[in-house]
């Protein structure tokens, strides 16, 4: 098991994914959230029994998976809808990460989790909290180009997750991704003999 885990969080476009890659790169094990959605419904998973059992067959495409345009158009426009689709999958998230955290191997293991500060709660066993941090206005740039969206989408889409300063509330470590993503190497190498080190402890 690993010895000490931190769960790592950021806004939208905020770069954890680049943070993830540099600590990944030494060694650690990270752990993510996303991923963790993505196989918890995958066929012949207890968890897409459950959707189908919830919202019928109809959510099934030809090859047998979710199909997520579809349930994504249907939770958008029906909150119930959503509420229902998230207790199905949440709790199981929540448990494929402590079992990877439980069987990691390393002094420390990283899990990635995007909706920490919504679902904080439920994470009150991980030993810290790294916030990736950026600022709103760079967030927007960075969703404006990366996904191609104007600028109110891009707006809305920040304003649906959790503030910066809800999420730089809960943080223990901070990681400031406002420069050139090379500026990222020196502090993750930092954050990562910290680690090391308060695992050792």
């Amino acid at each position: 098991m690993s010895g000490f885990v931190v769960a790592l969080t950021g806004g939208v476009a905020a770069g954890k994914s680049a943070v993830e890659d540099r600590f990944r790169a030494l060694g650690v094990g990270v752990h993510d959230a996303d991923r963790a959605a993505r196989e918890v419904i995958e066929p012949e998973t207890p968890g897409l029994a459950a959707i189908v059992e919830a919202f019928g067959g109809e959510v099934l495409g030809a090859d047998g998976r979710l199909d997520r345009p579809s349930m994504r158009r249907r939770i958008f426009a029906d909150r119930d809808a959503r509420h229902t689709l998230e207790a199905i999958i949440h709790p199981r998230v929540r448990q494929w990460l402590r079992d990877r955290a439980d069987d990691d191997p390393g002094p420390y293991c990283i899990l990635a989790i995007p909706l920490l500060v919504e679902n904080l709660a439920h994470y009150r066993w991980v030993d810290r909290v790294l916030v990736v941090d950026v600022d709103p206005q760079e967030q927007v740039r960075r969703l404006m180009r990366r996904d191609a969206v104007d600028e109110a989408l891009a707006r809305r889409m920040l304003a649906s997750q959790a503030s910066r300063e809800q999420r730089l509330a809960i943080a223990d470590d901070v990681i400031d991704n406002g420069g050139p993503e090379d500026a990222l190497d020196e502090q993750v190498r930092a954050l990562h003999a910290r680690y090391l080190a308060l695992a050792r402890a």
